[in-house]
């Protein structure tokens, strides 16, 4: 039986709820990481959330990026801080109250770090810069579906 995947998302560098690599955190080249999907159905855009719901002042943003292309499968490593890619996607503000990603920096001990694909209906009218909050209002009533990949990082 062939069973499609209505959505799914990983990344080459490390596995579900495996350690994130050194080079995308704080600790060393503080890139993003290569991700990419597979989506069974058609979807107008892709947004991406990633946060640390282990970070002791509340759930902390290292990442908002939106208005992902429909035929778009991956985000190459390294994505750059600008607030427009090239391809129209855009970026928004993380907790540092910068723009594009920002890796892992626990004060200590282990955070899982969220990354949550949304797969949907059209392209958002949201300016560069929304935070997770703006893209979460205005995602709403949009979203096909939703899918969830874990990574980890340790600091003692």
């Amino acid at each position: 039986m062939n069973v499609a995947i209505a959505l799914a998302l990983w990344s080459s560098a490390f596995g579900n709820g495996e350690l994130i690599p050194v080079q995308f955190t704080a600790d060393g080249d503080n890139l993003s990481p290569p991700l990419e999907w597979q989506c069974g159905f058609e979807a107008e855009s892709f947004a991406l959330i990633c946060e640390d719901p282990d970070a002791p002042a509340g759930i902390w943003v290292h990442w908002v990026i939106y208005n992902i292309p429909g035929e778009s499968r991956m985000l190459e490593e390294g994505v750059s801080a600008e607030e427009q890619q090239e391809d129209g996607t855009l970026q928004g503000e993380n907790s540092w109250g910068s723009i594009g990603y920002g890796g892992p920096a626990p004060p200590s001990g282990k955070h899982r770090y969220i990354f949550t694909l949304y797969a949907l209906e059209g392209q958002l009218h949201l300016d560069p810069g929304a935070t997770a909050f703006e893209l979460r209002e205005a995602i709403e009533g949009q979203i096909i579906e939703k899918t969830e990949f874990v990574g980890e990082y340790t600091r003692e």
